[in-house]
């Protein structure tokens, strides 16, 4: 088995962990967050959506957080955006890389964005180009890329047709998410292996949910595929609101102390992510389902 030394992890709790919690978080708690996260070697994070408030109230904040942001060379912010409207909006709030996502199947994204996955993908497309003649770095997203909670199974030939498209359109990385959770090992590495080839060789970030209990080991037949970047969410949250029994993200940490048990680097102390994970699960007043950062919530120091 020939694995990777280094990995990225792309901490996307601010945006796809907290977007599931219906108590609000201050904008200055999800600040500290982000200040924690960077402190713990983090240099990839989403830090919010630029989507509806009013269906989204978590993400109402966005132009309030991106003002108060750390300015910080070494660490790469992003945004999520569905429609030209975000698009504009995170322009004029300054952010530099944006997610433009766009979901592989019709039922999801009619609930997602309120358009077919036609108009959705189309209008991706155009955004796309919008975006980088703003000089932003973008990343294209395709979701339920492994399938749907409404339609069941994708054909792999639409996501891979799409992957081939948004190579083609100028975006800088292609992330390929399993939203529902519904990927298993075998079907990761079927779809990669027929997705990597039509990349023009641009990173492939995998972004997995642990719905069924398969996240880490989909994140194995991911790095034996030749991925090494990989979305986490401090202690697991997330899930996206309009997927029916939607879980979360795979854990930064517990991803972290596979990579770390394996010998693969990510430049993450996984026990000062482990904190803030504490720190929120003591605000929402509820454990989150990661399992590593349990481990420090006895107070003493920790051998992983």
């Amino acid at each position: 088995m020939k694995l990777p030394g280094k990995v990225t992890l792309i901490e996307v709790g601010p945006r796809d962990g907290f977007q599931l919690e219906r108590k609000l978080i201050p904008t200055e708690l999800k600040l500290s967050i982000i200040n924690g996260l960077i402190d713990a070697g983090i240099r990839n994070i989403q830090v919010t959506s630029f989507v509806n408030p009013d269906l989204i109230p978590q993400m109402g904040d966005a132009e309030e957080l991106i003002k108060l942001l750390p300015e910080n060379k070494d660490v790469f912010f992003s945004s999520l955006v569905l429609n030209e409207k975000g698009l504009l909006r995170a322009r004029k709030a300054g952010i530099k890389h944006v997610e433009i996502s766009v979901s592989a199947s019709d039922a999801h994204s009619r609930k997602n964005t309120g358009m077919s996955h036609e108009a959705a993908f189309k209008s991706a497309r155009k955004m796309i180009e919008e975006a980088k003649s703003y000089n932003m770095r973008v990343r294209a997203g395709i979701q339920c890329a492994f399938g749907c909670a409404y339609e069941g199974s994708i054909p792999a030939g639409r996501v891979i047709a799409m992957a081939g498209e948004i190579a083609g359109s100028g975006a800088d990385m292609i992330a390929v998410s399993d939203t529902t959770g519904m990927a298993n090992p075998l079907s990761v590495k079927e779809l990669l292996g027929e997705l990597m080839p039509v990349t023009n060789n641009r990173p492939v970030v995998l972004h997995l949910h642990d719905t069924r209990g398969l996240g880490l080991a989909n994140v194995l037949a991911g790095l034996e595929s030749g991925i090494t970047h990989f979305d986490t969410a401090l202690a697991g949250m997330g899930g996206c609101p309009f997927v029916p029994g939607a879980a979360g993200n795979i854990p930064t940490e517990d991803t972290a102390y596979m990579m770390k048990s394996m010998g693969i680097s990510t430049g993450i102390d996984i026990g000062k992510v482990a904190v803030c994970s504490l720190e929120l699960e003591s605000f929402f007043g509820k454990k989150f389902p990661g399992k590593i950062h349990r481990l420090y919530s006895c107070g003493r120091e920790i051998k992983l």
